[in-house]
């Protein structure tokens, strides 16, 4: 159910890190909980990110809810699709990446959940 390649945050975010790169999403247990997404608001590239921190916003049907940055860096780059099909998100959500981040922290990702993790976190 949770992809064994991608790294998670208790705040039911996702990770795909390839090289100094992340790609960060949000996990099927969060858009399940949201129901259907109808806007996201992002950072524009070149906007720095902090672990933790908020970085953008998701809205669905039922609620408004923060998104949080898993690791520390610059976004580089959004994926613009989203404006016109947040949809997506509902879709495919470990598919569909929101920002991509260049790490200035790559050893914060070591801190985040593994699939085995998350799974156990979602169950609780």
């Amino acid at each position: 159910m949770y992809p064994p390649d991608l790294k998670y945050t208790r705040e039911h975010e996702w990770v795909r890190v390839s090289g100094d790169t992340a790609d960060v999403g949000v996990t099927d247990y969060a858009q399940q909980q949201l129901g259907d997404v109808v806007y996201i608001e992002l950072p524009k590239p070149g906007q720095q990110v902090r672990a933790g921190a908020v970085f953008g916003t998701i809205e669905s049907v039922k609620a408004v809810s923060d998104l949080f940055a898993p690791v520390t860096g610059e976004v580089t780059a959004v994926n613009e699709d989203l404006v016109s099909r947040p949809e997506a998100v509902n879709s495919a959500p470990h598919d569909t990446w929101m920002i991509r981040i260049r790490l200035t922290s790559p050893e914060e990702v070591g801190a985040l959940l593994d699939h085995a993790g998350y799974a156990s976190l979602v169950a609780s």
